[in-house]
């Protein structure tokens, strides 16, 4: 039987720390065609598509069984052409505005039905329909992303010709068969459907008409859509455990190969299945212990905790984390569940949902969802409003709500007008087949045709804005030791010549994260205000929200370094708090105060996502230390929490990897949300991780 194989996975691994990732020849052929294109947009951009498929260069390295990357080097009269077609073609078409991508598609579709069953749909539905344009260029789309496997399988066959090892050529003949049926054809056994599912999220990666960003489709719910095929095969003698576990590492390794570091890509396993019945079998097992034999940035591995989830899974989850991965995030699935129920989402999608990138959460299948759209610098919104005195502190807060709500309404209106852009100029034929309902309305996603069309802005900097409030409170209102101006001065100075006025307000006065009622009434106070905000506005296109996030991805060191010192006793320039929990190094009160403040405040209406980051020393952990952080989970999600995130790391391991990059290239840390190589962090940033409270248990 085969045995699991990880000298094959090292040496694929090791590939896979610095890959290259380079989408330019897709665009080259896209924009060569689209030059001379003639007819609708609709014909001309789904031609485009189908030619570049055709003319790509296939690659396939050495060691691998799942196939699929895109690592062409442009020649220097290709990069000329190329950057030609980004001053003019690129230009009449891009857009740089709006999102896409951040969602899970329908694997079921493709798994089961095969890109000719699509085909077979489309033509039922698009007899005699007023759609016919739309029908024929996700028809065209479709049969390129045929040809694109086709040329894999050619390619397979040719190097198995020329290869001397017979166990490789076997490898090679292998890949060869399994591209020419998928995913053209239905999956047919487990390795099939690893295979047609990474597939596809390649074809869809390209994206020629956002050329400047990078598309980081997630892989869904795989121990779900993946379980029947692996559950057939193990009946039948044809699979082993050992395999299977080869299969998935070699599927997770190859998201870095799709995706740049610095995003996020991933998938979720466990929750509830649309019947609400526990998802948990061996699959969900394998797809976490990914994590610990690939030892990357990706996947971006989410778990879905219920209270019914058996413990087995928490412990393995745990055990993974205290060797210093950074996955999995744990997700509060009951609470996510009824959150998306309150936003209208029927029972079958609010149950399988995907963190489309950080924490996100949006429908699989059936979204297009513009996540993080924008960010909010919260803290701003105070140092604004710090231009003169004021007669009481909740006048002060109702100005800062007041320029908060026009805020939210000017961003709300620039993101629907970049809606109504896209709707006018902008077509996706090819992904809009593997996402409800566009093709049974006959409608681009771009035009409406997903069943939710949200959009979710991201409120960054909550707990550094609710620590400066409450240090104002504190001393100019109740105390009276100093006025506004005074602390305006300071600020203004970045605290040059006030440090014992900086030290009281960082050290002196209670801060967010420790268990204190009457400073976390502020966090919960300005939350219900936002989220009833954005429920004033609502986006255009057909089951469309405004709904609130609280989670920052990179965005809390942006923000960080064009703003100024602050109350808090933050000193300008320095990263904003990494979430929703509380700022770097200020939970004196150990993590369980830092959970009990994070979750007094609602989050269930909260589905743009929030993100709480605890900090453990790596030094310190045992396995009775793993029976506390599980015990903390669960209180978090008991407490409803939405969704915590760790690193167990030791503070000298971060020192010495800051100091000694190269020696440390594949260290990987969580950031806001997401994860990310530390040697390749700004240095504002490593500082900001290496500032966290490290909590021993």
């Amino acid at each position: 039987m085969f045995s699991y194989d990880e000298k094959r996975i090292r040496f694929l691994r090791e590939k896979a720390v610095s890959p290259y990732i380079c989408y330019d020849e897709f665009y080259l052929y896209f924009y060569r065609f689209l030059k001379t294109a003639e007819g609708t947009l609709e014909k001309k951009l789904s031609e485009a598509w189908a030619y570049a498929f055709e003319n790509i260069t296939p690659s396939i390295g050495e060691k691998e069984l799942i196939v699929g990357k895109c690592d062409y080097r442009l020649t220097p009269s290709e990069q000329a052409e190329y950057d030609e077609y980004k001053k003019t073609i690129v230009n009449d078409y891009a857009l740089m505005c709006g999102q896409d991508s951040h969602m899970a598609i329908d694997y079921d579709l493709v798994l089961h039905h095969g890109i000719e069953g699509i085909l077979e749909k489309i033509d039922m539905l698009s007899a005699n329909s007023e759609s016919a344009a739309f029908y024929a260029s996700c028809k065209t789309c479709l049969r390129g992303a045929i040809r694109f496997a086709e040329k894999y399988a050619d390619h397979a066959s040719d190097l198995a010709l020329k290869e001397a090892d017979p166990v490789r050529k076997a490898e090679l003949t292998e890949i060869s068969r399994i591209l020419k049926r998928v995913p053209r054809y239905p999956a047919e056994s487990f390795y099939e459907a690893v295979q047609s599912a990474h597939f596809i999220s390649l074809a869809l990666s390209f994206s020629p008409l956002r050329p400047y960003s990078m598309q980081q489709f997630q892989l869904g719910r795989p121990d779900r859509y993946l379980y029947p095929f692996y559950l057939k095969d193990k009946k039948s003698g044809v699979l082993n455990d050992n395999f299977a576990q080869t299969l998935i590492d070699a599927l997770a390794i190859l998201i870095n190969l799709r995706v740049p570091h610095g995003l996020s890509s991933g998938y979720m396993v466990g929750g509830r299945d649309k019947s609400g019945l526990l998802v948990c079998n061996d699959l969900t097992y394998m797809l976490l212990q990914a994590i610990d034999d690939v030892r990357l940035v990706y996947p971006s591995v989410g778990l879905c905790y219920t209270k019914d989830t058996p413990e087995s899974i928490l412990t393995l989850a745990c055990e993974i984390l205290s060797k210093g991965r950074s996955h999995p995030a744990i997700f509060n699935d009951d609470l996510i569940t009824r959150g998306l129920l309150s936003y209208g989402v029927c029972k079958e999608n609010a149950h399988d949902y995907i963190h489309s990138t950080c924490v996100e959460i949006t429908p699989v299948a059936a979204s297009n969802v513009w996540v993080a759209s924008p960010y909010t610098n919260m803290l701003k919104l105070l140092l604004d409003r710090m231009d003169r005195e004021y007669d009481s502190f909740d006048e002060l807060v109702s100005l800062i709500f007041t320029d908060l709500d026009k805020k939210i309404e000017q961003n709300f209106l620039s993101e629907n007008g970049y809606r109504k852009d896209r709707y006018e100029k902008c077509r996706h034929p090819l992904l809009s087949c593997f996402v409800n309902d566009c093709l049974s309305n006959g409608t681009d996603i771009e035009q409406g045709g997903a069943r939710y069309n949200w959009i979710m802005p991201s409120f960054v900097g909550m707990a550094n804005l609710v620590d400066s409030l409450f240090a104002i409170k504190t001393i100019v209102f109740e105390k009276k030791l100093f006025q506004i101006s005074d602390i305006k001065k300071a600020i203004d100075c970045n605290f040059e010549g006030y440090e014992p006025l900086r030290q009281m307000l960082l050290n002196k006065i209670d801060k967010y994260g420790n268990d204190i009622d009457e400073v976390d009434h502020l966090f919960e106070k300005i939350v219900a205000h936002i989220i009833s905000e954005c429920k004033k506005h609502k986006p255009m296109l057909q089951n469309a929200h405004l709904i609130p996030s609280v989670f920052c991805w990179i965005m809390h060191e942006f923000f960080g370094r064009e703003t100024g010192a602050s109350p808090d006793g933050r000193k300008a320039g320095f990263p904003l708090g990494d979430g929703s929990g509380p700022c770097q190094g200020r939970e004196k009160n150990g993590p369980t105060a830092s959970i009990l403040s994070s979750t007094k405040w609602p989050h269930l209406e909260l589905i743009g996502g929030v993100a709480v980051n605890m900090k453990f020393s790596k030094k310190t952990f045992s396995q009775s230390s793993l029976e506390k952080v599980k015990t903390l989970i669960k209180t978090y999600v008991e407490r409803g929490g939405f969704e915590i995130q760790f690193n167990i790391i030791d503070y000298e391991t971060l020192i010495k990897a800051r100091e000694n990059p190269e020696s440390y290239n594949d260290l990987v840390v969580r950031i806001g949300g997401y994860s990310d190589y530390f040697v390749r962090i700004s240095p504002e940033m490593q500082a900001e991780i290496i500032e966290r409270t490290a909590h021993e248990v």
